[in-house]
């Protein structure tokens, strides 16, 4: 718009000249007085224009960041808080947090701050679960402030550098990584979930078990659909056989199922013939334990008249002896 009216000045002025009678001269005077005027009016109107865009650069020391503005994180030095207008803590810290903005300005350092209520997707981001929540951001690289949140301690934690000693987040749970681009989504949902559920039980006055109900509906028949997408993409990627190929596949089973009963059948049988031997050899095993015990019986017999023998031959010999023993007494 500045830039217009300068243009649009000096063939205004033009056209007088050649109206009026001026001459060339006095034309390209007054051009030259008009112009660093409108240089300063284009300035201003650039001003303004920047801090429409950037709410807390306008007369406020603390920016206020947005899912549109975040990526000003990624670059020189900052400190963030992220709060809730609800939060008593955050609203203790309120007065300190805007004294160190003031003070930063001779430090090199931006302060910034995030109402996680107006802005799930960035603090989902950064994966807040406590408010308040503080970060240090240098060229990028994010580490978690859990000092105390006095001026003095936060000016400290800058001006001794004491920064450098704190562990940065890794790179998986950088805010600008993949990750914590889908956790900024699931943020946004559950952002969105609840303004339905806000503008079911308050708008439309709906009871809130009733809201449940809408919500389990439509997620039983969000289900469904995927399921069904699913399934279709399952079949274009692996279609279906052929009633060909099927009845060469129940061919092939039947077979190997034919071919399974009788190795059953074989390993069935095999059981029955071992057991045929085995009491073969039972009764071989019988009939030489009963002729063993025939020959036992037989030797014990045959000893058993041996000794009967020999007995009877020593009675013999005593009756003898006795004889003998008799006769030479009588003489």
């Amino acid at each position: 718009m500045a830039a217009a009216a300068a243009v649009a000045l000096p063939q205004s002025l033009g056209s007088r000249r050649s109206r009026s009678g001026w001459d060339g001269t006095a034309g390209r005077r007054a051009a030259a007085a008009a112009a660093p005027a409108l240089v300063a009016l284009a300035a201003a109107v650039a001003a303004v224009a920047s801090a429409s865009q950037d709410p807390g650069a306008a007369g406020r020391p603390v920016r206020e960041l947005s899912g549109s503005n975040w990526s000003l994180l990624l670059q020189g030095q900052w400190m963030v808080q992220f709060y809730a207008p609800w939060c008593p803590a955050c609203q203790e810290m309120e007065s300190a947090w805007e004294a160190f903005a003031e003070n930063s300005k001779d430090h090199e350092l931006r302060v910034g701050k995030v109402d996680v209520t107006q802005e799930p997707g960035v603090s989902g981001r950064f994966f807040v679960t406590t408010l308040p929540t503080i970060y240090h951001a240098k060229d990028g690289v994010f580490r978690r402030y859990r000092g105390l949140r006095t001026l003095e301690d936060l000016e400290a934690y800058i001006l001794e550098r004491k920064w450098e000693a704190v562990e940065p987040v890794a790179g998986w749970k950088s805010p600008s990584s993949i990750m914590m681009h889908g956790m900024a989504g699931l943020f946004h949902l559950s952002a969105w979930i609840r303004q339905i559920h806000n503008y079911l039980t308050v708008t439309l006055g709906i009871h809130i078990w009733g809201s449940y109900a809408v919500f389990i509906l439509a997620t039983l028949l969000i289900g469904l659909i995927l399921g069904l997408i699913l399934v279709l993409l399952t079949d274009c990627i692996f279609p279906p056989k052929s009633e060909v190929e099927d009845s060469d596949l129940v061919d092939r089973s039947d077979d190997k199922t034919e071919e399974q009963q009788e190795t059953v059948e074989h390993i069935a049988e095999e059981p029955d013939a071992e057991k045929g031997l085995s009491d073969g050899e039972d009764e071989e095993e019988e009939s030489q334990g009963n002729s063993s015990e025939d020959s036992a019986v037989e030797g014990s017999e045959t000893e058993n008249d041996s000794e009967n023998h020999a007995s009877d031959k020593a009675e013999q010999s005593s009756l003898r002896q006795r004889k003998n023993q008799v006769e030479a007494d009588g003489l």
